[in-house]
């Protein structure tokens, strides 16, 4: 049953219900991405875990979230259980058997995986302006906030540095307008309550030291497998703006960091994002449109991208379009919207003569779903009713021993447990502000003492070579008159510096040195490495 450069799906089977032939994913065209649909319980976890275990037997480095907990079990090895023999003895596969797997487990709490973070640099503002849903006009001073961060050498790694860098901005509001466009502080209030509902919600959790490096989530093991990266979501799920935030700077992060190959033999990377409807939801087309981008973009980096959710309508039609591998469990039927997803999910396929797209949907079994993939040259195979191949690793969650032992043996144990809190915005710009201060302080001492010198000692004269009303010698020998003494001594439009103007202009002085080596951003806003 099992092919060399093909991932085994299942089995399809006849009108009469006899076996037809197996169903393959090519991995020459795995990185032409992917769609996973189907109602609740109807097994598209399943789908998901039988997928991630043959990429990782094949090489490929696999990304996925585990939203319901029951995804961990890939790491264990496999229980005999009647139905899962059964179903393999059903579709032929004879050289069923079970093992465990290559995984880390990732977690942006640190409670049930390696602690997973990012800067506020790194995401940029397009995708912090999404997780808050902010105004036009926010999001444009929180770009400002950016650009000001990023051409004065100001890195944002964590909430307290955007704090600082806001309520900089708020003493500095008609200066900056005139140099970056209009700011104004009922925006940068707006931001900064939106923040602070971001740290409650948990997000200080994701953003700062040390980051993510994408490498990790890349690995391969010694023996030539992928290893598995499981995000813990079901706390994260309660957030869910955060999680789809997070996955989608994932894939613009494997977007920008990974080199362009071309089609190779197969991915790079294959990358999962279960409930893929929280992406779409009430988001702005600007956003949809660098999604639909990046997907069409990625291919060529080697990078496979499945999308996980109920309905294939959570899916624009742009985005949807890109999807070549296609994997459809059971649909229900009920409802005007639902008639329409189904109606949406089966004119999408390749049909096949034999059955009836629309009505098979509606009565797939649990385990049972409508397969085409890509074939030679990249065309959709006719759809197939298929029976799923059972999970070679547990079927269900691990205990909590189990799961603390694979953290504690992983290849990155010890190196994002600990946070790290360099320097950064908030304490440049506390220290610019303690040394405009302390420069302030200084001045106004030395103008205090130069008011208590007597007036006698502020001129000094020699007897009988001339009064203050004579004319005076300068340092040059030329003879000047009082009145012009008068304008070189005194400053009458003189203002002393305050503490934010001297700031501002330490912000000057940052950006003079740093002109030409300003931080690039790409297509979703986050910061291209190597400039």
């Amino acid at each position: 049953m099992l092919e060399d450069g093909k991932l085994y799906i299942g089995t399809s089977r006849n009108p009469d219900d006899s076996i037809n032939k197996g169903e393959y994913l090519d991995l020459q065209y795995a990185n032409r991405h992917g769609l996973i649909t189907g109602a609740t319980g109807t097994g598209k976890t399943v789908t998901l875990q039988i997928l991630a275990e043959s990429f990782s037997n094949a090489g490929v480095p696999v990304f996925c979230a585990d939203v319901k907990g029951d995804l961990s079990g890939i790491a264990a090895m496999g229980e005999s259980k009647d139905f899962l023999e059964k179903r393999a003895e059903t579709i032929g596969l004879d050289s069923y058997d079970y093992q465990e797997f290559p995984v880390i487990f990732w977690d942006l709490f640190g409670e049930k995986g390696h602690r997973v973070r990012t800067t506020i640099s790194e995401m940029g503002p397009l995708l912090l302006a999404r997780l808050m849903d902010m105004s036009d006009a926010q999001e444009g001073v929180l770009n400002i906030a950016f650009k000001l961060a990023d051409e004065n050498g100001l890195p944002l790694l964590d909430l307290k540095d955007l704090r600082a860098l806001l309520s900089y901005m708020a003493g500095e509001t008609d200066k900056l307008s005139a140099m970056y466009g209009n700011i104004t502080k009922q925006s940068l209030a707006t931001i900064q309550r939106g923040l602070l509902v971001l740290e409650q919600q948990g997000a200080e959790n994701f953003f700062g030291e040390p980051a993510l490096r994408i490498a990790d989530v890349m690995r391969t093991t010694n023996d030539g497998r992928g290893a598995i990266s499981v995000l813990a979501a079901d706390k994260l799920m309660m957030n869910p703006r955060l999680y789809a935030t997070f996955l989608l700077w994932l894939l613009s992060e494997l977007f920008e960091e990974l080199p362009e190959v071309g089609d190779p033999d197969k991915p790079r990377l294959v990358f999962f994002f279960d409930e893929a409807h929280l992406l779409f939801d009430e988001a702005p087309k600007i956003l949809v449109d660098r999604v639909e981008q990046v997907v069409r973009l990625i291919r060529s980096k080697g990078v496979g991208v499945f999308f996980v959710t109920q309905n294939p309508l959570d899916v624009p039609d742009t985005v949807l379009s890109q999807l070549g591998n296609r994997v459809q469990h059971a649909l229900r039927a009920y409802t005007p919207r639902e008639q329409k997803a189904v109606k949406v999910a089966a004119e999408t396929f390749r049909p096949n003569p034999a059955f009836d797209c629309f009505e098979t949907i509606t009565q797939l079994g649990v385990g049972e779903a409508l397969v085409s993939t890509l074939g030679k040259k990249g065309v959709p195979s006719m759809v197939e009713r298929t029976l799923i191949r059972p999970p070679s690793s547990r079927l269900g969650p691990i205990t909590e021993a189990e799961r603390a032992k694979v953290i504690a043996v992983s290849p990155v144990a010890g190196q994002y447990d600990e946070d790290l809190d360099r320097d950064s915005a908030f304490e440049m710009l506390a220290r610019r502000a303690e040394e405009a201060a302390k420069a302030e302080e200084e001045e106004r001492r030395r103008e205090e003492e130069r008011e208590r010198e007597p007036p006698e000692s502020r001129r000094w004269t020699l007897p009988g070579y001339g009064d203050e009303d004579d004319d005076d010698d300068d340092e040059r020998g030329r003879r000047t008159s009082p009145k012009r003494r008068k304008s070189r001594g005194s400053r009458p439009g003189y203002q002393r510096q305050t503490v934010t103007e001297a700031v501002i202009k330490s912000v000057a002085r940052s950006a003079a040195t740093s002109l030409g080596r300003a931080l690039v951003r790409g297509i979703l806003g986050s910061l291209k490495k190597g400039f």
